[in-house]
């Protein structure tokens, strides 16, 4: 069984930075991918961004493109997400999750539907 904890929020300002861990525990974890999502207006959770977990290949939502890098450090089973110039609008509970090989189909990093194991969450609040 696979367990995801995340860490890392925590209350920062408008323009700071923040960087988030997922640490990932588990016999033989080698996910597909694994990616950030936080909850959003209309859906459970959107994506924020996804990592292809032996390839590095990433993905990142629009609305943080420039200003989010993702990472890994597969021999930690850890993910990163570095957050620089928050906004206000980042405010939400981010949740890392791990998905499975999608077995012959493309994998598609936003659909929350493709990952097996989410964490508990952890919070970011950024004051404007």
């Amino acid at each position: 069984q696979v367990q995801l904890e995340e860490s890392g929020g925590g209350l920062v300002q408008a323009g700071d930075s923040l960087r988030l861990s997922c640490a990932a525990s588990g016999r033989n974890f080698s996910p597909y991918a694994m990616g950030w999502f936080r909850p959003a207006p209309g859906k459970e959770r959107e994506v924020v961004s996804g990592i292809n977990w032996n390839r590095g290949h990433t993905y990142y939502a629009d609305s943080v493109k420039g200003r989010f890098t993702i990472s890994r450090d597969t021999a930690k089973n850890t993910m990163f997400l570095q957050m620089d110039r928050l906004k206000s609008e980042d405010t939400a509970d981010y949740y890392c999750a791990a998905a499975r090989s999608p077995e012959g189909s493309v994998f598609d990093y936003a659909w929350a539907g493709g990952y097996e194991y989410w964490g508990q969450g952890t919070q970011v609040t950024v004051s404007s």
